[in-house]
């Protein structure tokens, strides 16, 4: 059992009756012991503790000072976007031809313009080859040309936030981005051959696999199970390391491609695998569809699904992409980082909630500079209750030891199933933020921002177990 686990099962379950609102100073036992123990400063910490239905709040500390939420951020971009764009919004990508197929053969390009669908995932794009397909063309004779002016961003270099280029969660968004950029590379040990194992997920034509690795015995542990990923050209992948035989398994989510390269493999793939011929290439361009009908138009998922698969599971890529479709919905074509930002603060002061001093630089969380206080981060949740989309809203949240991020918190215990969270964690950041359901029934809206030396390796995720158990326990 974890030093955790431990701390928070000893808690006094004697302090389980109604709470008083605390002034600053005055925190419950439970807390101010974590906060002790953990040697967290109170000056670091901000929280806030409130029924849903409105009055004062339970527990409150530096309830106005400006933090960095790392992935709580996604609350008021994924609130906005519910409300601004609905949960039926579609994301569509557009393919057009120069000229129209004959006798299965389309004798030229094929352009796809994309609309920025932030859940294109592999079964997406087969369906979206498959479509094309069946329109009765058998053989494309020229290129593939994307034309991704829907967006307008500054490109970032990917290694810039903390050196990892290859990671998942730094993917950029792009208006074609097909299956997130990545590759899973799957690893286990060969007990035949005595080696170990790897297999790519999608096996794109065309990608360089450099197996290096060599088992090791002792426990399925160490840092990504031993295995260091390289890629020391794009489409170019080197494993290498000693990994453990112990391990039955193990899945390595990484990029090795820019996003259009990888577009291009995927759609030559699963247009061989639908019975089609395709030897062409692929460029960029730009193409002025005016009052053009496409060809094909491919739907994606609408919001109110991906938003649930966004908020549980802290998809960093798929809350920008929503973020870029609200700045196109309220200020027009194309997608900016700058307008997309506008319409979240606007929208949100709209609501009621006091934008000043906020800080979106971006939509995910994946940032230095993101500033909220608490405050405004509960007026978000209390705006949410309030709304329409409430259900879609609150079930997009992850469920105590349910599923999620936080599968794992509260699994098989009393408080499981009573909280739905959106949880954060950068180096030195450790924040949560949603609603709990209490022994008694009330519903709560809970904020826990914690900017420390150290917080994300401990402290901050104890001082949220200490927080969200009195909480529920009110």
């Amino acid at each position: 059992m974890t030093f955790i686990r431990l701390l928070m099962v000893s808690l006094p379950l004697a302090l389980a009756g109604i709470a008083v609102a605390a002034p600053d100073n005055e925190l419950p036992e439970p807390i101010s012991r974590v906060l002790d123990w953990q040697n967290l400063s109170r000056a670091d910490v901000s929280l806030w503790v409130q029924p849903v239905d409105g009055g004062p709040p339970l527990l409150e500390l530096n309830a106005d000072v400006p933090r960095n939420p790392a992935s709580v951020t996604k609350l008021p971009v994924s609130f906005a976007a519910l409300e601004v764009l609905g949960p039926a919004y579609t994301w569509k990508t557009e393919l057009y031809v120069d000229k129209a197929p004959r006798d299965g053969v389309l004798a030229g390009d094929l352009w796809i313009r994309g609309g920025g669908d932030p859940y294109l995932v592999a079964e997406e794009m087969w369906k979206l080859v498959g479509a094309l397909r069946q329109t009765g063309i058998r053989r494309i004779e020229g290129d593939l040309i994307l034309d991704d002016s829907h967006f307008d961003i500054v490109p970032r270099d990917p290694a810039a936030f903390d050196n990892e280029p290859f990671r998942a969660y730094n993917q950029q968004p792009h208006p074609f981005l097909v299956n997130f950029n990545v590759l899973s590379f799957h690893v286990w040990p060969d007990n035949e051959g005595g080696g170990i194992r790897v297999q790519a997920n999608p096996p794109l034509p065309g990608l360089t696999l450099e197996n290096r690795l060599r088992p090791a015995s002792g426990p399925c542990a160490g840092f990504q199970r031993g295995v260091s990923y390289h890629v020391p050209a794009p489409g170019h992948v080197v494993l290498e390391g000693r990994h453990p035989t112990a391990c039955n398994g193990y899945r390595l989510n990484r990029v090795a491609l820019p996003p259009e390269e990888y577009a291009y493999r995927m759609f030559k793939m699963l247009w061989e695998q639908w019975g089609g011929e395709f030897d062409g290439g692929w460029r960029r361009g730009v193409r002025a569809v005016s009052d053009e009908q496409p060809l094909l138009v491919h739907e994606s998922r609408p919001l109110g699904e991906l938003i649930r698969l966004a908020n549980k599971y802290s998809s960093n890529v798929m809350t920008r992409h929503f973020k870029l479709a609200l700045g196109v919905e309220v200020y027009g074509e194309p997608a900016t980082e700058s307008k997309g930002n506008a319409a979240i603060l606007r929208h949100l002061a709209d609501r009621g909630v006091d934008v000043d001093g906020i800080r979106l630089d971006n939509a995910a969380g994946l940032s230095r500079n993101n500033r909220f206080t608490a405050r405004q981060i509960a007026a978000t949740l209390a705006a949410a209750r309030e709304s329409r989309y409430m259900p879609e809203f609150v079930s997009s949240l992850a469920l105590s030891g349910m599923d999620g991020t936080v599968r794992r918190r509260f699994r098989d215990e009393a408080e499981a199933g009573h909280m739905h969270l959106k949880t954060g964690r950068l180096d030195h950041v450790s924040a949560v933020a949603g609603y709990v359901r209490t022994l008694s029934g009330r519903d709560l809206a809970v904020v826990v921002l914690v900017n420390a030396e150290d917080a994300h390796r401990g402290p901050g995720e104890a001082l949220q177990d200490a927080v969200l158990r009195w909480a529920y326990r009110q």
